[in-house]
């Protein structure tokens, strides 16, 4: 099935993003995602379907404008702006709602008033007005609905009272004008809020444009030319001086330098790179000077990549949204039978003119507000995870932040996690061969591994030499196993491998040659610095912290004494680690932190799948969350915001909820007039949006 991602222009409320998300749901579309905020559209089609130009046509119909990724962004026009619209309705509404302090006579002229009004109404009409009537075409009404009803209710009665000389008791002229200023005025309040919330997303795209010094080898010499980096290409070589931002993907092959990598790490202190060292595009060289290698470009690029699982994450809906978007599909049929009963209430059982009934039944109409169910989760989500963005912290799904309040366990891998996986060399021993050839066995078994353990043992022998093997695989949770040209066997891992031929299980890593011990290895790993603090500040939380690991036992219990955690299981397969998952998922949510690669079972299996990974494509597509800085003491921050986004979430809705139950009827008993009702109506999601950007300032841990 094919997914389509867009732009959508011409959303100017939340409520329009959901038209357009219940109008693609009601042609079959799946897994929509529709971000007023961003202007992000994405859906898949369903089977049988292979084109989504037709769905696409039909959302145009309605009144937006798609722009496909191959087609250019156009610029918006001032005229078509919110800003133009309220200040061109305030100009002629202040007058109209001055003559109600003031005794000026010409502005209590009829005509007067029809002249300043019209102007306002018709562009209400331009603007409300159409995207009602073309909501309501598609059966799906939204809230523009209500503004066009109510704001036309007063202006056709006053300029029927107007026509037939039938009074003042018939002028409700400044009622229509202010109606719609006033939700002019909320829109763009509302639109210039939410957008605060995406400045995570629009501070990485900033970091994607800029200029690169391409080398041009001519002969023995090389020519610099200043060029867009989006002109650039794989196999490129650029230059970097200080100052300079890495126009993309690439790999050192001259020169040094430190780079500020912290916006996409979160960690603020420079890092040295020097040669074969990998540089993501984006980050900025604070001194030295460099050549690279550009090895990706456009959508390839780690930044890209992040960049586009925020935009998705963001995008998408936690579980507690459904209940909204639910309430919100009948909102508007509901609101508009309270008016009708309103109006009939007041118009049968009181002795209220017409008029007046028809001002209240306006009041009820204008005062409700859908888009603040509509903004509650968006807000709060894309704060939440724009702030997680900031501090290194890469969360796939909205679903995977509200997941966080549950989490009772964090189970923490031992090497890559808990110590660096930086591993050095201490003592070995070898039977039956050399020391070259010792090492070189053990190197061409370990290139062929993914284990943090190998990699470092590699990268470490890697000048020794090779023998070449055959039928190389790898046991998960053993080690290696291979055949050399005289037909040997050679197999290389942990004490599980070799506990027949040895007792000693106090070494890493055990070589052994047609079942017989070869040789043995012994690592020296760094524990993490930030590992104990990160333990503790969990323990504090609540949250109970486990060791699981394929490691010795005796191993597993120094390390666990020394970061303070208190429940270890040792010598784990991955089978083993899976059972642990599940055995634990049974009493509480779970978060497995691994290395991303390794784990990748027991990470799926978790509740959430936490990685500790450098930022490569590999490690963020095996968990739910990367750690991009390295760095465990993020996880307590990733957790907080996740309680702490759960939380906000729950604020907006409760507000969203009670504003509408307690407003509604305000308005349908006459304590709100139409003006005041537009007006509460304008502020209710400021204060969604306000509540949802004070989530990127607050203490969550």
């Amino acid at each position: 099935m094919e997914t389509i991602s867009c732009k959508v222009r011409g959303m100017h409320c939340t409520n329009c993003a959901q038209s357009v998300s219940r109008y693609l749901e009601h042609k079959g579309m799946q897994d929509v995602n529709v971000s007023f905020a961003t202007e992000e559209l994405s859906f898949t089609l369903p089977e049988g379907i292979s084109s989504a130009r037709d769905v696409l046509n039909g959302i145009n119909q309605m009144g937006y404008q798609v722009i496909l990724p191959d087609q250019p962004q156009p610029g918006t026009l001032f005229l078509n702006t919110l800003t133009f619209k309220f200040f061109f309705c305030a100009v002629f509404t202040a007058p109209l709602l001055l003559h109600m302090w003031v005794n000026w006579s010409w502005l209590h002229n009829t005509y007067v008033q029809l002249a300043l009004s019209t102007p306002v109404f018709l562009m209400g009409l331009w603007h409300f007005g159409r995207s009602a009537w073309r909501s309501l075409v598609n059966r799906l009404a939204n809230m523009d609905v209500l503004i066009t009803l109510g704001a036309t209710a007063a202006y056709g009665y006053s300029l029927t009272g107007t026509l037939l000389h039938l009074g003042s008791e018939y002028m409700f002229y400044e009622t229509a004008a202010a109606i719609i200023t006033l939700v002019f005025l909320g829109n763009l309040l509302e639109e210039r809020s939410v957008k605060q919330t995406t400045t995570a997303i629009a501070d990485l795209a900033r970091m994607q444009v800029t200029t690169a010094r391409l080398i041009q080898e001519h002969g023995d010499h090389e020519h610099i030319h200043i060029v867009d980096n989006q002109t650039l290409k794989p196999g490129d070589k650029v230059l970097v001086n200080t100052g300079d931002k890495i126009p993309m993907d690439g790999t050192i092959y001259w020169g040094s330098g430190h780079l500020n990598e912290s916006m996409i790490t979160g960690e603020s202190t420079p890092v040295a790179k020097s040669e074969k060292h990998k540089v993501i595009g984006g980050t900025m060289l604070e001194d030295g000077s460099i050549k690279m290698f550009v090895t990706a470009t456009g959508k390839d690029t780690v930044l890209s990549y992040i960049i586009e699982l925020v935009k998705q994450a963001q995008n998408s809906k936690p579980d507690m949204q459904k209940l909204a978007d639910r309430i919100s599909g009948i909102f508007v049929p509901l609101v508009l039978g309270i008016a009708i009963a309103t109006f009939l209430g007041w118009a049968i059982f009181t002795h209220v003119s017409t008029g007046a009934a028809i001002m209240k039944s306006i009041a009820v109409l204008v005062i409700a507000c859908p888009c603040a169910m509509g903004l509650a989760t968006p807000a709060a989500v894309m704060v939440g995870l724009g702030r997680a963005a900031n501090n290194g912290i890469l969360i796939k799904g909205a679903n995977t932040l509200e997941a966080f309040k549950d989490i009772r366990y964090v189970v923490l891998d031992k090497t890559g996690t808990l110590t660096t996986g930086k591993l050095q060399v201490g003592n070995y021993h070898f039977e039956g061969m050399t020391e070259q050839e010792f090492k070189k066995t053990v190197y061409s078994l370990e290139k062929y591994s993914s284990h943090p353990i190998a990699r470092s043992l590699a990268g470490l022998w890697k000048g020794e030499g090779e023998t070449p093997l055959q039928q190389v695989r790898e046991i998960k949770g053993r080690g290696m196993q291979a055949k050399d040209a005289a037909g040997n066997e050679w197999q290389l891992g942990s004490f599980v491998m070799a506990e027949k031929t040895i007792s000693d299980d106090s070494h890493n890593i055990y070589l052994l040659k047609n079942g017989q011990l070869a040789g043995w290895i012994d690592l020296i790993d760094e524990i993490r610095p930030d590992a104990a603090l990160m333990v503790k500040q969990l323990q504090h939380e609540g949250i109970k912290t486990v060791l699981l690991s394929g490691d010795t036992e005796r191993k597993c219990r120094e390390l666990a004494a020394q970061t303070g955690i208190t429940e270890v299981f040792a010598g784990q397969t991955p089978e083993q680690k899976l059972q642990k998952i599940d055995a634990l998922m049974k009493e509480a949510a779970v978060a497995m932190v691994g290395d991303g690669i390794n784990d990748a079972p027991a990470l799926a299996r978790a509740s959430i799948g936490i990685s500790l990974s450098d930022a490569t494509h590999v490690a963020m597509q095996s968990a739910n969350v990367i750690l991009l800085n390295n760095r465990l003491s993020s996880l307590p921050l990733a957790l907080g915001l996740g309680r702490h986004t759960y939380l906000t979430i729950k604020q907006n809705l409760f507000w969203a909820f009670i504003y509408n139950i307690i407003a509604i009827p305000f308005a349908a008993f006459g304590v709100l007039s139409p003006i005041s009702g537009a007006g509460v109506m304008a502020l209710s999601d400021i204060v969604l949006a306000v509540n949802s950007v004070r989530l990127r300032y607050k203490k969550v841990i």
